[in-house]
This record gives structure tokens, sequence and C-alpha cells, in this order.
């Protein structure tokens, strides 16, 4: 049985889990026509990471506000509250970033001379603008990744 086979597989017999007692299915699994994971259209990793969108349809908003993630997908109700994207994405602009924006301070530094507050005026905002774009762009292909491999906090607990 190949992977989307299994996939469809595990969502019908989510819905079929799920019947509530009226005998309709709840809203979080009517997903506007659609049948199947398989008949969902699959969006580039580039494309979500850029656009900051939803890694199942690719359509709905992935963050609410600067970097908080949504809990569900406003377009496909893809449940995303056990996407956590944890500390990575911080390490990795703390250390990438912090080094690329020393380099610079020394280099203008050693190569102008300019006052201090020349200094607060240009790395103030370049930091805190490029720690926000790296963190969005990092939490989007973490979660990405997380969506695709099927790994969140929220399998981990009903495995577990």
């Amino acid at each position: 049985m190949g992977l989307r086979q299994r996939a469809d597989r595990a969502l019908s017999l989510a819905a079929r889990y799920h019947w509530n007692r009226r005998g309709t299915l709840p809203r979080r699994f009517v997903f506007s026509g659609v049948r199947s994971l398989s008949d969902w259209p699959r969006p580039s990793l580039v494309e979500i990471i850029l656009r900051a969108a939803c890694p199942r349809c690719g359509r709905g908003k992935l963050f609410r506000g600067l970097l908080t993630v949504v809990e569900h997908c406003p377009a496909c109700g893809l449940d995303l509250r056990g996407n956590d994207a944890g500390d990575g994405p911080a390490v990795f602009v703390i250390l990438g970033l912090g080094a690329v924006i020393m380099l610079l301070v020394f280099w203008v530094e050693f190569r102008f001379e300019p006052p201090w507050w020349v200094h607060v005026l240009l790395w103030v905002p370049l930091t805190l603008g490029g720690a926000v774009w790296m963190l969005r762009l990092l939490k989007a292909w973490l979660i990405a990744q997380q969506y695709k491999h099927r790994s969140t906090a929220l399998d981990e607990q009903r495995n577990g």
C-alpha cells in the first residue's frame, strides 16, 4: 500500500471515528469538496516558506501576527496546534544572523569609522528586521517539514 493510499485510509478512519451524535461529520473534517489527502494540491516547500502558507492547501495563512502560529488553517481546517518549531529557529537566527551582523559591524567600523549613533541607527533596525524575517522563514520551514513527515506533538501524545 502506497503512502497516498495509507493517508487516504487514515483520513477516512479518522472521519468515521469522529462522527458526532447527530450523524454528521464535524466541521474540521469537511474540506469543501475535497475527499481525500491525494486530492489536495501539493504546494512547493519554497511557496510554503515564502508565503507563510498552510503546508496542506497552500492558501491559508500560517501566522497570526508576526510569529504566532494559527491553531487551524482558515482555508482547509488543518489542525496546527501540535506543530511546534521550538527553539530551533531561534538558535539558527541568533548564531547565523549574529555572526553576519557582527562581521558587517566590524567592517563598517574599520572601513568608515562612523560615530556610535550611526551604528545604533544602522544595526538595531537591521538586526530586528532580519531576526523576525528569518524566524518566520525557519518556523514555516520546520512546520512544513513536520507536516510532510507527520511528526507533531499531538501525534506523540496520541501514540504515547
